[in-house]
Formats: C-alpha cells, structure tokens, sequence
C-alpha cells in the first residue's frame, strides 16, 4: 500500500503559476504488524508571466523543499527505523528474526540491509545520547553499576568477557549506559564521574574507593549487596547468617513503614535517624564482634569482611530522605540488557557495543518517565535533523524523555498527515500539506 503526502509550496499564489511537474520521494514505513510506502509528492510550479517574475523579483519556477530525512537519501523513514530498534532492543529479536515479518508482508528484506539502516540511525541518535549523559551527570544524586557484554574479539576470533556501565539519576528519572572498550577498572569510572559532584550509590567493588578521597563525592552504600553476601552463608553457617539477615530486615521494614505513611523527604530522613540509625549501629557492632568468632576464609568471613567497610557509607541515607537504602533501581535497569544480552548472544564489535549502550540509554530512560518508546522514537528520529542542522537553535534536551511530552504538546510543528486510514491497504491516500 501507498500513502501519498503532497507538500504545496508555502505562500504561493498559485492562480499565477501553472504545474508543470511534480517530485517524488519514497520512503518504507512500518506500523505494526503493517508495513506501507509513503510517497512524498512536491509539485512543481512555473510562473505564467515571466515578465512580471523578472519585474517583481519572483521565482520562475517553485517547488517546496523535501523534508530532512532520517538517513540521508535513505529508504526507510522514522517510523521503519523506530521499528527496527524496538524490535532489537525492546523485544529482543536480532536481525535474522526480524527481517522474516516484512517477508510475511510481501517485503524482502536482509540482514545486511536491517544492519545498513542500524548504523546510520545510531550516529543520528548519538548526539542525543551525549545530552543524556551530560544531564544525568549533572544531577546531585547517581546510582551506578555494571555488567557483562560479550563482545567479539576478533583477534582471538571468539566472544570475549567485556563490561558495560550504567548511571541512573533519581532526579531526574533518566540513566545511561557506557561502554569504555569493555573494561571495568577504575580508571574508566573516574574518567566517566569526573564532573559529578554530589551522591554516588555503588557497590563495594573497589574501582568505587577511588571517590573516597573526594570532598564533593559522598559513596552511599547499598543493603540488598550486602544482604546477597550474607544469605549466601545460610547453608555453611545458619546461626550467624540469620543473625545478620534479621538486622538487614528491621532496617528495610522502616522503609516500607515510611512508604506505607507517604512521608515526604524530609519526614523520611528523622524516621530513618530515630529509627534505622540505631538499628544501624546494633548492625555495625555485631559484624564486629562476630567476625573474630568465624574463618576469615569462610563465606562468613568474606561476607563480614565485605559488609563491615561499607557501614559509613550507608549511614548518608540516615540524613537524605532521597536517597534509597540499596541499588536496587540500577540493577532493575539492567535487565533489559541482560535480556538483550542473551538474544544477540554477542556484539560483533566494538562499534556495535557502543552502539548498544546508545540505544539501551535512550530506551531505558523512556521507561524511567513512563513514555511510550514507539512514540518517542517516531517522534524524536523524524526530528533530529533539524535540531542537528548547523543554524538550528533548537536544544537537544527538549528531546529527552522527560521533557519530550510536555514540549510534544506545545511546540509540534512539523506537518502531521491525518486522514491516513489503513483498513484497506489496496488503497491509496492523498493527503496535502504545506511546507513550514
């Protein structure tokens, strides 16, 4: 099927032009479960009276100018490459799967041509993906952690063990994924934090103690890491185990009573002092007095030995009431890339790795703010262009998820097609615009 878009010339008489042609632009688009061409159609005009042209200054001949593409001279339009992203980072099925519904819909796509698309559409988002990063990092409160990423190594020729980070702001409810040639180390987290200033919630992986020295970082500790480390000791020693795991719950069960009376922030945080501050301390003390009593090698041991340096950076939650007792919220964000993860198996290379953090970025934060990923997508990728245009004065963060439905409503301008009725897709629409 074709839906046809005819883009008049803006402020034309046109009872003094006659048309002498028309120019056609095509584009692959793609709703689910249906797939149409959209056919961008700009008439041509001459001016009748050349004489008066040349006296008044008039063009002789006019033809409104074709809207900026997603991909440069490129087939697909923004709601195809919105599709396409979706398909791999939202539901998770590689490009083998994918090109198999267009077939289905008399379309015959590959790989390569899904991948040619994939690219392009990747580095038009990135300066997006750089705004994010930028406003997640300027927030006064972050939780950060890590995962796997198999990633070829084409040297070895096989799939090597590589990491990918992830930064969640509480306020505002954006994250971002980085990816730093697959390493983990420390170096690569003090390069990517160097400019925040404020709260940093981790783990108790060392590559964080690198931000114990600085005065405007303060590392909040994370219970629910410290909970993992504990029960993992219920089997080996069941006595102490449980001992710690009843502390662990006390201090959780005042956060589900400060949830249960709605408390505001502040409301919070003298709950917390008055009641988890004590609980805190009693916590504290028993890891001292039980970790003389246990095998330093033991799975007590190491637990104790990993929970009990981590107990000043928990006590920063005593006094924000902002800030979550654990990580729980970043982790929670990783899933969808471990779902990825085990779809695509590996990423053939650096560049797709990159590549993957860009899109997981951007799709995750859409999920953070509640925004329908389609919709953004369409939306944002049809956009771009013009934010990207060396004399725009648009600002990309008008784009981001948690500001795209309110600036979506009051600032929308380019042409919306209405009328496009898909029930019968022999049909084909005609629908006039005019150019802005």
């Amino acid at each position: 099927p074709v839906v046809t878009v005819v883009i008049e010339p803006e402020d034309l008489d046109l009872g003094k032009y006659v048309k002498i042609g028309e120019e056609h632009t095509r584009t692959l688009e793609m709703k689910p479960g249906y797939l149409y061409v959209k056919d961008t159609v700009r008439p041509t005009y001459a001016i009748k009276d050349e004489t008066e042209a040349v006296e008044n200054g008039k063009r002789m001949v006019v033809t409104a100018p074709l809207p900026l593409m997603p991909i440069y001279k490129g087939m697909p339009g923004a709601s195809m490459l919105a599709e396409i992203l979706l398909q791999k980072y939202e539901y998770h099925v590689p490009f083998y799967r994918q090109v198999k519904q267009p077939e289905h819909l008399g379309v015959k796509l590959s790989r390569n041509t899904l991948n040619g698309w994939f690219k392009p559409v990747c580095e038009l988002l990135r300066p997006l993906y750089l705004e994010l990063k930028k406003k997640v990092l300027s927030s006064d409160y972050i939780q950060v952690d890590e995962t796997t990423l198999p990633v070829i190594d084409h040297d070895r020729h096989k799939a090597a063990k590589e990491y990918i980070w992830i930064v969640r702001a509480a306020v505002p409810r954006l994250l971002f994924f980085h990816y730093a040639n697959g390493s983990r180390s420390q170096k690569v987290a003090v390069d990517l934090l160097k400019t925040f200033k404020g709260y940093l919630q981790c783990d108790g992986y060392s590559a964080y103690d690198a931000f114990e020295n600085r005065k405007d970082v303060r590392l909040c500790g994370c219970l629910a890491h410290i909970r993992r480390h504990i029960e993992s000791c219920r089997e080996e020693n069941r006595e102490y185990a449980m001992q710690g795991l009843k502390f662990i719950q006390d201090l959780y069960n005042v956060e589900y009573m400060a949830d249960e009376r709605q408390l505001s922030y502040e409301e919070r945080a003298a709950l917390r002092q008055r009641l988890a501050g004590p609980l805190l301390d009693a916590f504290e003390l028993w890891l001292q007095n039980t970790y003389p009593k246990v095998l330093k090698r033991s799975l007590m041991g190491k637990a104790i030995a990993y929970a009990y340096p981590l107990i000043p950076r928990m006590r920063h939650y005593l006094y924000d009431g902002r800030i979550f007792i654990d990580n729980n919220r970043a982790e929670n964000a990783l899933r969808p890339m471990v779902l990825t993860r085990k779809n695509m198996l590996f990423c053939g290379n650096q560049q797709a790795a990159e590549n993957t953090a860009v899109i997981c970025s951007l799709l995750g934060s859409c999920k953070e703010c509640g925004v329908n990923p389609r919709e953004w997508l369409n939306d944002v990728i049809s956009k771009l262009p013009y934010y990207l245009t060396p004399k725009s004065e648009k600002k990309l963060t008008e784009l981001l998820p948690d500001r795209w439905g309110g600036y979506r409503q009051s600032h929308d301008t380019l042409p919306t097609v209405t009328g496009m009725s898909m029930d019968n897709p022999r049909t084909v629409h005609r629908q006039t615009v005019h150019a802005t």
